[in-house]
């Protein structure tokens, strides 16, 4: 009787162990792709990455300036083949530019960002006709 219940706790573990989805040490795991595109370049960022921004008032108040300066792949050295673009004028940003935009706090606690322009379109805005 005893054999016979180390046999079946044997082959259960075995199916167990079989069952699992096991990854080796020299395998990372996958990058899930979020949906978020990065404003300046269009990477799609993974889980994790974050948009380099810089927040010029409190957080405690409903809309607020910030500067957007890139994703990983194009801030603060662009990867082979990523060129920034800004969304508005469609000029090049050059590696020491930003994307001038609005942060919305929410009342659920959510956020929203609308990007207004990069340096140089901003700055201009008020001359044009």
């Amino acid at each position: 009787m005893g054999i016979a219940a180390v046999i079946i706790i044997a082959a259960l573990s075995y199916f167990i162990q079989r069952s699992r989805p096991h990854r080796s040490a020299a395998q990372p795991p996958v990058a899930r792709p979020s949906l978020v595109n990065c404003p300046l370049c269009g990477s799609r960022l993974a889980k994790g990455e974050d948009i380099a921004t810089r927040v010029w008032r409190p957080m405690n108040v409903p809309e607020q300036r910030i500067a957007v300066y890139g994703c990983p792949h194009c801030y603060p050295n662009s990867e082979p083949g990523i060129t920034r673009i800004c969304p508005v004028c469609h000029e090049t940003v050059p590696p020491t530019g930003h994307l001038v935009a609005h942060l919305f706090n929410l009342v659920d606690g959510k956020k929203h960002v609308t990007v207004t322009g990069c340096v140089h379109c901003v700055a201009y805005e008020p001359y044009k006709k």
